[in-house]
């Protein structure tokens, strides 16, 4: 297993920046009146980054696996 010095470092942890970038511009235009459903989108993507942050913080190997995704 690898190990990671910065949370920024995880792959998925980019991949889900990526993701919420992409969410807050499709947010912004398309689905710009509905903003119910905006505001839910960017939290839920804010939240998978900061699962994997926190999951990080804890520095054991067990938490980390439990926050990234699974194939």
């Amino acid at each position: 297993m690898a190990t990671f010095r910065r949370f920024e470092e995880i792959n998925a942890w980019q991949t889900a920046r990526k993701s919420t970038a992409r969410i807050y511009t499709f947010s912004n235009g398309s689905l710009g009146r509905d903003f119910s459903l905006c505001d839910q989108m960017k939290r839920a993507s804010i939240s998978i980054m900061a699962n994997i942050a926190e999951g990080h913080g804890r520095r054991t190997n067990k938490s980390t696996l439990q926050t990234l995704p699974t194939q």
